[in-house]
């Protein structure tokens, strides 16, 4: 009878990309679908055990596009690591140095830019690991949290408020899960995760038993991206965790055993050929408690696996949240709410869950915003060395076209990209990308067969015409200073009025990218507290409108837990103003259903919005400066 209606939908997607596909690769889509584990005569046959495949992408530059009126106009910001001056003083420690035997060892930790203390200066929490030797009893590395001291400095306070914990540390994410005022902290690991209580004395206590996220069975789960969201909207903070690979090092394949390599390049199996790991959805239960809803809820029916990041918003924009996630080597999984506790895989159909031209990429990295203010939410995904990075432009019917190489972004595609954020760097109400690079195996040093394993940074500038211009070589050391990068943040950690990136890297210290601007541009940000809605807002759609010369300049964002690489941005929303010195309307969308809306918010200044309309506080901060 023909093709199925997914079928026919990814054919459709794909055919709207900005490449054209051969009549071979057509019919190769036409024919039946392989689903995970079956059978399929024409399909080659199963990869070898941990050979991970190699990515031969053309780079090429975007279609002339409409002028842009920013086109050869200075940058105005530049970005300067001041981790050091700062008191950023801890090394994260993450498998072998030079060498690693396993994949375990590769991947890397996440980093939270998190006001713990509601004094609305960003402290920081940089996730750690360990190595497989192990170390000494009291000389583990542990996860560190930093408090901000006001003056451009942190004090490490790790100790005083209980965060000291070792283990294969992965992901972080923030959220208030028991709706008491201060927002708690979730870590993924490689082993049992860890929920911690913020108890709003500066102390935490480890809630995990009590609230029933222990993990049972005989063998470790990899977790590793994380999310807090209320997928039912009753007011009661959900958790997502995804799952890398079910892997034991016990049984783990060692790689001189199993052949792996990359590039002629003995390396780490995986994860092709290894069992990919299973998500978790937890329910919040409204007493402190979750209850594991995976199954039930539709988070192991999808076609892709080795999940690793994860990105929620209202993508449909129905109302309701939806969970994107980045998988490694396989199809990106798109969890569409159906509004009666349960999800649908629909990335084929959506168009995005493969490379324009219907391949898996190495997904690692996710950030969701509506780079070309048509009120419509996109994405951005980071994929692996010789890929792309990829750019879907969001229809607004449900489905997704590939902006990758239309929008500029097809230029790069011989580092590996893992943190990743949309952000409006210079204030003028576009948002532009940051992309944090770094290989995956440091035996790539010393050779010529690939870029090296400490790798700079993508940046981005938002040219305004729905593409975007190369910056990374006017955006300062911080952006082109090489690092071992994986997890990266997003946020205003000086209040200056301009957004700072902190960079979580494998075996070095962490960055600390503080933005400098001279572009004298406004702002504005809004912090929510819901009351119906979940404390922490998480999940509310703000716009913001200006009016100049009687023509609105919309701009759209939402509250999220967890992103980019597995970390957590300023749950603070900040929106560039360019020159209007005010927020003509602000609208909030609660997830309760409530809609609030203010006028005439000053520039350059935080709110604080209760769910019902009421400024509960006002902060002058930064101007813009000339």
């Amino acid at each position: 009878m023909g093709l199925s209606w997914s079928r026919r939908s990814f054919v459709r997607s794909l055919s709207s990309t900005a490449l054209v596909l051969s009549l071979e690769d057509v019919l190769a889509m036409a024919g039946p679908v392989a689903l995970p584990g079956s059978p399929q005569s024409s399909a080659p046959t199963a990869p070898q055990i941990g050979s991970r495949p190699t990515y031969d992408t053309k780079p090429g530059p975007a279609p002339k596009g409409a002028a842009s009126p920013i086109t050869g106009t200075p940058l105005g910001v530049s970005f300067l690591d001041v981790a050091r001056q700062s008191g950023l003083n801890a090394k994260t420690i993450y498998g072998g140095e030079h060498k690693n035997k396993f994949l375990l060892e590769t991947t890397g930790c996440g980093v939270a830019f998190y006001d713990y203390d509601n004094d609305d200066w960003l402290d920081i929490f940089l996730v750690n690991g360990s190595r497989l030797e192990g170390f000494p009893k009291g000389q583990e590395p542990v996860s560190h949290l930093f408090k901000n001291n006001r003056d451009g400095t942190f004090t490490d306070v790790t100790q005083k408020a209980g965060l000291a914990r070792s283990g294969w540390g992965q992901g972080c994410c923030v959220g208030d899960y028991d709706n008491d005022g201060w927002n708690d902290l979730f870590v993924s690991y490689y082993g049992q995760n860890v929920l911690y209580r913020n108890n709003g004395n500066g102390t935490f206590t480890d809630v995990t038993q009590r609230a029933g996220l222990m993990q049972s069975g005989s063998r470790l789960r990899w977790n590793s991206g994380c999310a807090f969201l209320d997928y039912d909207r009753d007011g009661h903070l959900d958790l997502f965790v995804a799952n890398y690979i079910d892997f034991d090092i016990k049984t783990a394949p060692l790689p001189e055993a199993a052949g792996c390599a990359y590039k002629g390049i003995q390396v780490a199996c995986g994860p092709p050929g290894l069992e990919g790991g299973k998500n978790i959805l937890y329910h919040n239960n409204g007493d402190g408690t979750f209850t594991d809803v995976s199954k039930k809820a539709g988070m192991w029916d999808t076609i892709g696996t080795y999940a690793l990041s994860v990105s929620v918003s209202d993508i449909d924009n129905d109302g309701w949240p939806d969970i994107y996630v980045a998988n490694d080597s396989t199809a990106a999984t798109f969890y569409q709410n159906q509004k009666d506790g349960t999800f649908k895989d629909v990335a084929i159909e959506a168009g995005i869950a493969y490379s324009p031209d219907g391949k898996p990429q190495a997904g690692m990295g996710v950030s969701i915003g509506d780079f070309n203010r048509d009120g419509q939410l996109d994405i951005v995904k980071t994929n692996f060395a010789g890929d792309t990075d990829s750019l879907y432009l969001n229809l607004g019917d449900g489905t997704f076209e590939d902006h990758t190489y239309l929008s500029g972004l097809g230029v790069n595609t011989r580092y590996l990209g893992w943190g990743v954020g949309f952000f409006d760097m210079d204030n003028d109400g576009w948002l532009d990308i940051l992309i944090s690079n770094g290989h995956v195996y440091p035996e790539v040093d010393g050779t010529a067969i690939d870029a090296p394993y400490a790798q700079h940074k993508y940046l981005y500038r938002n040219l305004r015409n729905g593409q975007f211009e190369e910056v990374t070589s006017q955006g300062g050391p911080g952006i082109n200073d090489a690092a071992s990068a994986r997890g990266c943040a997003f946020g205003d950690f000086d209040n200056d009025g301009d957004i700072d990136v902190v960079v979580n890297c494998v075996n070095s210290l962490p960055q600390l990218l503080r933005c400098d601007s001279t572009t004298g541009r406004n702002w504005i940000k809004i912090r929510v507290v819901g009351t119906k809605s979940n404390r922490a807002g998480i999940g509310a759609r703000i716009s913001i409108t200006t009016v100049t010369n009687d023509k609105p300049f919309i701009q759209i964002d939402e509250v999220r837990s967890g992103g980019s690489y597995y970390s957590q941005n300023d749950l603070r929303i900040h929106f560039g103003l360019d020159h209007a010195v005010k927020a003509d309307v602000v609208e909030i969308r609660w997830p309760s259903g409530t809609v609030d809306t203010l006028k005439t918010l000053d520039a350059n200044h935080l709110y604080v919005i209760q769910e019902g309309g009421k400024i509960l506080k006002t902060m002058a901060m930064g101007a813009g400066k000339p």
